[in-house]
Formats: structure tokens, C-alpha cells, sequence
């Protein structure tokens, strides 16, 4: 029996493709932190933003809704500020007029939001649908309103209400309807359409975004076994951006509790019909900026924000629910 030295031995060939074998005795390093390191820093700037614009301010606004200001003297000594707890929390809980307006806003997102999805999927499915070059001055044309300043679209929209001025006011007269947009009856509406107007290209761009990442193999082979446009839309590219649908529902739920600019200029025109308390919001401003109660209106923020993360936290779990 012939023994045979290891050493002497060819090396094995290498397969291509296959990676080359260790040396024994040697051990290979993993690298366990770089990766989450690399990914910390990554994310640290919105972490910092996060913190400095939402985590500080909802911070102290939790301190300050801890205490209350107290002047002695039937109101004309010192002012005193004493640390009271909860108070102005059970003081917000069962303010009626803080919940009348809550209960203002919830109502009229019910009735605004699926309108306005409704119609940025449809243009969304529209756009979609469009090949070449068109596509862009679609887009662009669809997303001024969006681009508009907040405050120059309300004007632009107060103009055109105006019952002196406004050149729908004139139309209506001219088909002899007499419309006054500033009404109790049709103030929500007149808001709803500005808002409608401002938002819908927004939401119509995501889902867009959305519908273009679908593969479109699935199209293709619709149309082989006969199906329309329509069904097409319905069956395939709807379920499939199910889920942005549910994003832009819960984005527009913490927008639309949290609506102040579009009703304080409309109190500028019709402050009989848009109270200082017509929205929470303008419940808050009222009570720190002029009334000058900033602890009051610092635990009605946190009661606020409380309901919109609740409300925002059902409707996610509802579209997900609904999605499996």
C-alpha cells in the first residue's frame, strides 16, 4: 500500500461561478454593525427633523397642560401659575363646544375624502391609461392646484364666490338660480370644492405612481382573453394600489382634522356663519392667541392629536382588514 502525500496532490479545479474555498484554519469576519450603522445614519436626518418638529412640541405641550395661570385680586394682581395635573384635560373632555367642533370636521371628512379619492383614482386610472409624451403636460396641469399656495387658492376661491364680484354668482343669476356660497347650507360645500381642488392632484400623482408599477404583463394578457378597458381597470389596477388608497385616506384624515386655513378665510367673508370655534383647530388658536390661555389650548393639542392618531390608527387597520 503506497502512501500518498497530500502536498503532492494537484489542486481541484474551481468550478465556474463557485466561490473559492478557505484555507483551513482560516476564519472569514462578519461585519454585523456597518450595515446597521450605515442604516442609522441614513435615516438620522428625518429622525432629527422628527424629533425637533413633532417630539419637542408634543412634549411641551404635555408640560404646559399641566399648569394653569391664576390672577389674584378678583383678576388685577399678579399672575400666579400653579401646576393643577389633569385638569385641563377633564376641563377639554367636557367642553361641548371642543366637541361640536370635532364633531363638524369628522362629518364633513365622511362625505369630502372618498369624493375627493374617488377622484384622483379615476384621474389616476385616466392617466394611466394615456401613452407618449402626453403624459407629462397631464401631470403638470393636474398638480398645479397642488403647487398653489395655500393661502392664494383660498382667495382665488373667495373671489369667486363673492356675491358681487364672483363670476359664479353671475352665472347662477343667469339661469335664474340665486346662489350664495357663503350660506349655511352651502358653506361646506363651497369649502369641500376648494379643498377638493387643492388636494385631488396630490393624491391622483401617488396613485399614479402606483399604477405604473404594475406589471404590465398582466394588461397584456387581459386583453388577450377579451377583457375591456374597464374591466381591466376594475379587476386589476385597483387592487393593486388597494393599499396607497388606504396611505392617502389616512394622510387626508390627519389633514382634514387638523383643517384651519381654509375656514379662517372664509370667516373673513361670512364671520356670522364661521365662528371663532368653527373647526378644533381654530378652537386652539383662538384660546392661545387671544385669549391668551396657552395651557388650556395646550391640552386641547394633545386631546387633538390623541383623536387624529386614533382615527388615523382605525382607518389603516380597516383598509388593511379589508385588503386580506
Amino acid at each position: 500500500m503506497v502512501n500518498v502525500d497530500t502536498a503532492s496532490r494537484p489542486p481541484r479545479a474551481v468550478r465556474p461561478g463557485a466561490a473559492p474555498r478557505a484555507a483551513p484554519g482560516h476564519r472569514t469576519r462578519r461585519v454585523h454593525g456597518a450595515p446597521r450603522l450605515s442604516g442609522l445614519l441614513f435615516t438620522a436626518p428625518f429622525l432629527v427633523g422628527f424629533a425637533l418638529v413633532f417630539l419637542v412640541p408634543f412634549g411641551y405641550a404635555l408640560y404646559q397642560s399641566g399648569f394653569i395661570e391664576r390672577k389674584s385680586g378678583s383678576g388685577f394682581g399678579r399672575a400666579v401659575t400653579e401646576f393643577v395635573g389633569f385638569e385641563n384635560y377633564v376641563r377639554g373632555l367636557t367642553d361641548p363646544v371642543f366637541w361640536q367642533a370635532t364633531f363638524r370636521v369628522v362629518v364633513f371628512a365622511v362625505v369630502q375624502i372618498p369624493i375627493m379619492l374617488l377622484l384622483a383614482l379615476v384621474m389616476a386610472l385616466l392617466l394611466d391609461a394615456v401613452t407618449g409624451r402626453k403624459t407629462r403636460y397631464f401631470r403638470l396641469g393636474l398638480l398645479i392646484p397642488y403647487m398653489i399656495p395655500l393661502m392664494v387658492g383660498s382667495l382665488i376661491w373667495l373671489y369667486l364666490y363673492s356675491p358681487r364680484l364672483g363670476p359664479l354668482t353671475d352665472a347662477g343669476r343667469q339661469v335664474g338660480l340665486e346662489v350664495d356660497f357663503f350660506s349655511v347650507d352651502l358653506l361646506w360645500f363651497s369649502i369641500g370644492n376648494l379643498l377638493t381642488w387643492g388636494h385631488v392632484g396630490f393624491n391622483m400623482l401617488i396613485l399614479y405612481s402606483a399604477l405604473r408599477s404594475v406589471p404590465r404583463e398582466l394588461f397584456e394578457a387581459a386583453r388577450i382573453d377579451g377583457a375591456s378597458e374597464l374591466r381591466i381597470a376594475l379587476s386589476i389596477k385597483v387592487p393593486y394600489v388597494r393599499g396607497t388608497l388606504v396611505l392617502t385616506g389616512m394622510l387626508s384624515i390627519i389633514g382634514m382634522l387638523q383643517i384651519f386655513a381654509e375656514p379662517t378665510v372664509f370667516r373673513v367673508t361670512s364671520p356670522e356663519t364661521v365662528t371663532s370655534n368653527f373647526t378644533p383647530i381654530m378652537m386652539i388658536f383662538n384660546q392661545a392667541f387671544k385669549a391668551g390661555n396657552y395651557n388650556y389650548a395646550a391640552a386641547l393639542s394633545v386631546i387633538l392629536a390623541i383623536v387624529v392618531g386614533a382615527a388615523s390608527a382605525l382607518f389603516y387597520r380597516l383598509g388593511n382588514r379589508t385588503q386580506s
